[in-house]
């Protein structure tokens, strides 16, 4: 819990720097806002480490193939990092690139989850009588 007030209070301190700072220097406000968001980054590095090793034990126990979880995390990490681009970007002014990055996420999603989609339609059609 201490973990997230912590979060909470570089996000805030972060918001408040670049409103601050935002009318005097608009391009100090975005390095401000990407400093801001690479401290949180840095801060909550140890739990992606429990939740590989969260994965690395659900690797064992069911015997699914590494290759999908392996998809899994980097589908949840370019929805990440997509997000927090985005956000630069709208935050910035860009909106309209905010809005082209998120659709350019979606699309690497995507594609990204077919190899999962068809791994799935695969064991379907095992269960199924032939």
């Amino acid at each position: 819990m201490d973990i997230i007030l912590k979060i909470v209070a570089v996000g805030f301190i972060t918001c408040i720097a670049t409103m601050i700072i935002k009318p005097i220097r608009a391009d100090f406000s975005i390095f401000i806002a990407i400093a801001g968001g690479l401290i949180i980054i840095f801060m909550i590095v140890n739990y992606l480490t429990v939740i590989f090793a969260t994965f690395k034990h659900l690797i064992n126990i069911t015997g699914v193939s590494s290759g999908i979880y392996s998809l899994l995390i980097k589908i949840i990490g370019v929805g990440y990092l997509i997000e927090f681009t985005a956000g630069i970007c709208n935050e910035s002014g860009n909106s309209s690139l905010g809005d082209k990055v998120l659709l350019g996420g979606k699309i690497v999603i995507l594609t990204l989850a077919l190899p999962i989609v068809l791994s799935i339609l695969d064991i379907i059609m095992e269960l199924l009588p032939a």
